[in-house]
């Protein structure tokens, strides 16, 4: 080998090892972040964890105790209502898109999918408004549960295509050559086989909106008490940290730390549940 090549070899390996530990040190550093702000808030969160703070409402300052269990059960009522509006809406777009839609009028509706992806939360609360509480002229969790949903969409719709698409052609056509019509093919192989894919999206978008506080401002309001009727405002736990951690009294100051455990713990269980519940399951079905 002549010295070029051999000076040329040297150099590609160096630019190798380079850019290969230059990526290594920033995935690095990048964990060490998220750690160092899983540790801080569990460090200021934890000493505000107890049964009383997950089960009681707030009490007024001044009056010792107090919690966010109004506000848990009302992220639960809200995210439960968002679910049922934005499951059926975009596993049925997904599967139009993947299926039957014509090239043009799909790629059209995965831009706009996308663009709706990328909208800030607080213009969709702004809709939701306009939508759902000003015609009515009074906030509700509805409405929330409304904004959140098409917050939720376009995640659920771009992992229902992608599932549907992992689901090999040949399966298709075996249950066609089988006899099944196209709807049995639809319900009984495609989604079945992509149930996995659309779970994990589904988790994903929930995981999404859990800690969104932009559109509960122009919709569901917030409450001191417990509210189960979704037509009324009602308490939410990223409304209520918003509500502490901007007040001047340091014992909301400590409890919104408690919430935003209560929240980052909720946010890490769904995606962990969504990477380990079904990792895997989508090639196995296949």
């Amino acid at each position: 080998m002549s010295g070029s090549a051999l000076s040329f070899a040297r150099r590609r390996r160096f630019g190798n090892y380079f850019w290969i530990g230059l990526s290594a040190l920033l995935s690095v550093g990048i964990a060490a972040i998220l750690l160092l702000i899983l540790v801080y808030v569990f460090y200021q969160g934890v000493t505000s964890i107890s049964w009383a703070f997950l089960t009681q409402v707030p009490h007024p300052v001044g009056v010792p105790g107090g919690g966010v269990g109004n506000g848990i059960l009302g992220s639960a009522v809200i995210i439960a209502i968002a679910t049922l509006i934005a499951l059926p809406v975009g596993v049925l777009t997904g599967i139009y898109l993947t299926l039957f839609a014509p090239p043009r009028l799909a790629g059209a509706l995965r831009f706009a999918a996308d663009v709706l992806a990328s909208v800030p939360s607080i213009a969709i609360g702004l809709f939701a408004y306009e939508v759902l509480v000003a015609p009515f002229h009074h906030f509700s969790a509805l409405s929330a549960s409304f904004a959140f949903s098409i917050l939720m969409m376009p995640l659920i719709i771009r992992t229902t295509e992608s599932a549907i698409r992992l689901v090999p052609t040949d399966m298709r056509e075996a249950a066609v050559a089988l006899g099944a019509t196209e709807l049995q093919t639809l319900f009984r192989c495609i989604l079945v086989a992509a149930r996995p894919g659309i779970m994990t999206g589904l988790i994903l978008a929930v995981a999404r909106v859990t800690g969104e506080t932009a559109p509960l401002l122009f919709t569901a309001f917030g409450s001191q008490f417990w509210v189960v009727n979704p037509n009324q405002p009602m308490a939410e736990l990223s409304l209520q940290i918003f509500t502490y951690a901007i007040s001047p009294y340091k014992v909301w100051h400590n409890q919104a730390w408690g919430g935003a455990l209560l929240l980052i713990m909720a946010v890490l269980t769904l995606s962990l549940t969504a990477r380990i519940a079904f990792r895997g399951k989508v090639t196995a079905n296949l």
